[in-house]
């Protein structure tokens, strides 16, 4: 049993692809550093980085599959599924063998998995950029903090860069100790572990214009309880500023 390991990074990932196809090697899996657990029965095999391999794989996956394909496996990259790696792998395999069509072969239980997966990265995607608050910390940074079950903070980072585009913000998800850092200009992503003392410190003023705007937004009559619940899972609710 052969495992391919790449640095966490999406261009780790292709070149992973890369050296298993021009190998003719299948992998058992292909797993990030970060998520390796060492098997006995496991042949370990790190692949390095490479950035030119990295985009030949890219290239190829939209000139013979499709760009919506590249953008599809991007989604399930950024997944919390610990086999996420190999199932991109067979399923761009099955990509390069039947072309543009591949997505529609819902019939294949690896196109179902991959589809679903994608749907579920993308839904919450959606959910987020509507769940999302920010607080305004002392030094006038915008602070929002989240607790995604997938990685989509560079999902959702460039739809506040157009709505709050002329402040200075930070996305903080709090389960990747990772954070989008914006400053009028550009945006990044980057380590942050959480910081209690940044937390305490957040200015209650911009939370009091959350909770005015919730109340003088809400009509009465028009509330239902159970229907706030199906779309904005409890889970989400402690940063939902105006439910507090």
């Amino acid at each position: 049993m052969i495992t391919y390991v790449y640095d966490d990074s999406f261009e780790g990932l292709m070149t992973c692809i890369y050296e298993a196809y021009y190998r003719r090697e299948e992998p058992e899996a292909i797993v990030s550093k970060d998520d390796l657990q060492e098997d006995l029965f496991s042949i370990t095999v790190p692949i390095p980085t490479d950035i030119d391999k990295a985009k030949r794989v890219m290239t190829s996956i939209e000139s013979k599959i499709s760009p919506s394909v590249l953008r599809q496996i991007f989604y399930v990259f950024l997944s919390a599924r610990p086999d996420k790696g190999i199932l991109i792998y067979k399923y761009l395999k099955m990509g390069w063998a039947m072309g543009g069509n591949i997505s529609g072969h819902l019939s294949e239980n690896t196109v179902r998995t991959i589809h679903r997966i994608w749907q579920q990265v993308g839904a919450e995607r959606h959910r987020m950029l509507g769940l999302l608050r920010f607080s305004l910390l002392p030094n006038n940074i915008y602070y929002g903090p989240m607790e995604p079950d997938n990685n989509i903070l560079s999902l959702i980072a460039p739809h506040f860069v157009r709505r709050l585009g002329n402040q200075n913000w930070i996305i903080h998800d709090l389960k990747r100790g990772l954070a989008a850092l914006y400053n009028q200009r550009e945006w990044i992503i980057t380590t942050m572990e959480k910081n209690e003392a940044i937390l305490q410190e957040k200015d209650n003023f911009y939370q009091e214009l959350w909770k005015e705007y919730f109340k003088s937004t809400a009509i009465q009559g028009r509330k239902n309880p159970k229907l706030q619940k199906q779309f904005m899972p409890t889970r989400y609710w402690k940063y939902l500023i105006e439910k507090h």
